[in-house]
């Protein structure tokens, strides 16, 4: 009887400590079998698989991206999720976000920014707007809408990060979207 009652206490103790955690809202939520977009300021995950997103190497993706996805359809690109780092000077995450709203396409229409919490950010923004896609290369035929979100701020460097997601309308669901951003870690 004694054995049991020991067992049962480690159990319950066990069970408080890992239910307990740390308490930390610092920690990002990666769901399983994704992948993650890993930098020297911050990481990213997105979904993976046959309907996913496939990581770009650095001679694949743009030269100012420090790590980039891609998701594609019949050989059109549907969304992408990239990351730049260090892309302005700024003090606060305010000031990045003007600088990464300073980088939206022409024509798009912003639909303004809000505060955001990141795991390791003291301070974060969000940037929501829509566009039309230009049609050149792999990009969605002219003239599709396109939705997009831009999360910025200053890694503990104090160095500015963007991560950015471009998606075809209606091909991001907004629980994807969500997790995403749920992901989302600065260091």
């Amino acid at each position: 009887m004694k054995t049991r009652r020991t067992f049962l206490a480690a159990g319950l103790l066990t069970a408080f400590l890992a239910g307990c955690g740390d308490g930390n809202a610092n920690s990002a939520s990666v769901p399983d079998d994704w992948g993650t977009l890993k930098t020297k300021g911050v990481d990213v995950s997105y979904p993976k698989g046959s309907d996913g997103y496939r990581q770009q190497s650095a001679a694949e993706r743009g030269k100012y991206n420090a790590a980039a996805a891609v998701r594609t359809e019949n050989g059109r690109t549907v969304s992408v999720i990239t990351v730049q780092l260090d892309f302005t000077r700024a003090n606060s995450a305010e000031q990045a976000a003007i600088a990464a709203e300073a980088g939206i396409q022409m024509g798009a229409s912003v639909k303004g920014d809000k505060d955001v919490k990141l795991a390791g950010a003291d301070e974060a923004k969000r940037i929501d707007f829509t566009f039309k896609s230009t049609g050149r290369d792999d990009d969605p035929p002219k003239g599709t809408p396109v939705n997009g979100v831009i999360l910025t701020g200053l890694d503990s460097s104090d160095k500015t990060f963007a991560i950015r997601v471009d998606a075809v309308e209606g091909k991001l669901p907004d629980a994807d979207l969500a997790k995403i951003v749920d992901s989302v870690e600065v260091h």
